[in-house]
């Protein structure tokens, strides 16, 4: 792709997949968050049961967020492998840690302990629906004549070593997206006059759902 063979461009696709990963995240936490409702899980059931049988969810949007998934990554690695070269001669010059903060200079460490937690997360939730629905044939979301899912979700919390392993995992996802998400919005032009404004809501973004997602965590694990 003729996109992808400038630097300028293989960020501004960079820019454009976390956007995308960035409203998944958000929308995935304002279905999880409905699980902490006081209502025994009815609203995070029914959620739940949508999305994992919607035909537009399961067919067309599943895969285009795989592909998201691994496109982000694949290109922060080769940005990364890029950048390394050009910062050799840059750093021969200048103070590098002077010139940008830390967090900008190890993205790629956030981004392999995220990547990680993407893995275990698979492991936990997406593999186990994957041979329900598509192997065992079973998409009634049922167990015991119930939705599964709320109960499910509560055992998967059971274990203060995954709980943990999940803290540690938004709050290295917490640190990717305070850089993450300003250079996303620099990638694609967006240096205006609202950039105070964006800065102040990317800040928020990107402290207030991670924390969000281990305050869910915290609270099936105390409240099992």
């Amino acid at each position: 792709m003729g996109l992808l063979k400038s630097s300028i461009g293989r960020k501004f696709a960079m820019a454009l997949s976390a956007f995308f990963l960035m409203f998944f995240l958000l929308q995935h936490f304002a279905i999880n968050i409905t699980s902490i409702f006081p209502d025994n899980g009815a609203t995070f059931n029914k959620l739940s049961h949508f999305m994992g049988t919607n035909g537009l969810v399961q067919y067309v949007m599943q895969p285009i967020l795989i592909f998201g998934v691994v496109f982000h990554f694949v290109m922060g690695f080769i940005l990364e492998l890029k950048n390394k070269s050009a910062r050799k001669v840059s750093y021969a010059k200048n103070n590098g840690a002077a010139n940008s903060t830390w967090m900008s200079r190890n993205m790629i460490w956030s981004g392999l302990a995220i990547l990680a937690f993407v893995v275990l997360h698979f492991i936990d939730f997406w593999f186990p629906e994957i041979n329900t629905k598509f192997i065992q044939g079973d998409w009634s979301g049922l167990h015991d004549g119930e939705f599964r899912y709320f109960h499910e979700l509560q055992h998967k919390f059971l274990s203060p070593i995954r709980v943990g392993a999940y803290i540690i995992a938004f709050v290295f996802l917490a640190m990717h997206l305070l850089h993450g998400f300003n250079s996303a919005f620099q990638s694609v032009g967006a240096n205006n006059k609202y950039t105070k404004g964006l800065k102040t809501f990317s800040k928020i973004y990107a402290i207030g759902i991670p924390v969000g997602f281990i305050i869910i965590a915290l609270f099936h694990h105390f409240n099992h």
